[in-house]
């Protein structure tokens, strides 16, 4: 008797212990949880490369990941630095249950796999030019640098991410022409694009850059995933709308820009924006009045914030996982192209985050096509006012940062199981 009421001890504990045994990881995004949120994201990419499971758990304590429990993800966690707890099945169930109910504003959406991304940059080009570079190495996610000839060559196709910076798909070299004309780098940035555009056969580099933009259009339109930030944004429209049309000055291209080229502009052919006009004269850094950065007298650096808008996750999870945080309040930063006047934005454009003070979008998402793309104001989220020559970033100081958040939320997007926007 003794024997047996013993075994159904050693039994019971047994089961009480599987009961107990943990078997997720949650990866918490709340602010005062996460050490290191940045890098939270570069362990949920390495785990859907490995192949294990993951939900991005939306609104739940600043969008959680939930991850399965593993010996060498909890590893790579305490390698990282990233702040991590173990559920239990049967805390995940009661976890996963509460987002579920209907009265709550948050959902589990399924990531399904690690997105190939592709960054368009020019080689040699510094890492600390381009935030998302930046943030990118610093969480640890890969990705592969391309350029013209392999756009070009479509090259695309292989790719589900593709983000664009500090570019200019017009020809006019960033505008930069006033400041910096004397330059050593900016004489050598115009020798090697005109070089590349003559072997690319075109005559001019404005021709070379338009057909690059209408590769990327051809790849959101076919169902990619395109993240533009700063003079990207609006050059690239301004360079979709101006197909055929000379809008650059002889110090830009050779030849005078074609007579009364304002009223050419085609409008239907942009992403994001309407009825711009363009900045004609050449020593203005400026592409258009699309952007915001001249007309900001009333936003000083210490107010300058913009504020997410708050979706429904079960009815909208595209702008939802777009706009994951753990504050509504973002500190904002400038750029060639720092934020978007809001007049001059499409209706079928969802503002996900507006600076209220002056009335401007900072962040904006569309649909093209199968594809869709994200639009987001300013250079670095953490350097203010950044500035040529300017040194990097180091994100060791950033590893909260609300506005590179916004970022990676937008690299993990592409690797959900997307539900059709509903509003």
């Amino acid at each position: 008797m003794k024997s047996l009421k013993f075994t159904y001890l050693v039994v019971l504990l047994l089961l009480t212990a599987f009961a107990a045994r943990a078997s997720f990881i949650l990866l918490p995004m709340d602010e005062t949880t996460q050490q290191n949120h940045l890098k939270a994201y570069g362990i949920t990419y390495w785990c859907l490369d490995k192949q294990y499971k993951a939900s991005w758990l939306l609104n739940y304590r600043g969008g959680s990941f939930l991850l399965p429990d593993a010996p060498e993800i909890r590893k790579e966690c305490q390698i990282r630095g990233v702040s991590f707890e173990i559920l239990s099945d049967d805390e995940a169930n009661s976890i996963l249950l509460d987002i579920s109910s209907p009265s709550q504003n948050m959902e589990t959406v399924v990531l399904e796999k690690a997105p190939k991304i592709a960054v368009y940059t020019p080689k040699g080009k510094q890492p600390w030019d381009d935030a998302v570079t930046l943030v990118l190495t610093y969480a640890e996610i890969p990705f592969t640098p391309i350029y013209d000839e392999e756009v070009l060559s479509d090259q695309l196709v292989l790719y589900d991410w593709l983000h664009l910076h500090h570019e200019d798909f017009t020809g006019q070299y960033g505008k930069f022409y006033s400041s910096y004309k004397n330059a050593p780098w900016y004489i050598e940035q115009k020798r090697d694009a005109e070089a590349l555009a003559a072997k690319l056969g075109y005559a001019k580099v404005s021709e070379e850059k338009l057909a690059v933009a209408k590769k990327i259009r051809d790849f959101v339109i076919g169902g990619g995933f395109m993240f533009a930030m700063c003079s990207a944004a609006d050059s690239f429209d301004i360079a979709l709308s101006a197909d055929g049309i000379d809008i650059c000055e002889s110090m830009f291209d050779g030849d005078p820009s074609e007579a009364n080229y304002q009223a050419k502009i085609d409008y239907s052919k942009t992403f994001a924006f309407k009825d711009f006009k363009l900045e004609r004269n050449p020593n203005m850094y400026e592409f258009s009045d699309i952007d915001m950065t001249n007309k900001r007298a009333n936003v000083p650096m210490e107010k300058d914030y913009f504020t997410l808008m708050d979706f429904s996750a079960k009815w909208d999870p595209i702008p939802s996982m777009l706009c994951q945080n753990h504050t509504m309040l973002v500190k904002g930063f400038m750029g060639q192209s720092t934020a978007f006047e809001s007049d001059l934005i499409k209706s079928n454009i969802l503002v996900m985050g507006e600076c209220q003070l002056n009335g401007e979008a900072r962040y904006i998402h569309g649909e093209k096509g199968k594809g869709m793309f994200t639009f987001y104001g300013g250079h670095d989220p953490e350097d203010y006012k950044h500035q040529v020559g300017d040194p990097p970033t180091v994100l060791d100081l950033h590893p909260n940062s609300p506005g590179y958040r916004l970022i990676l939320n937008n690299v993990l997007f592409p690797a959900a199981r997307k539900k059709k926007l509903k509003t």
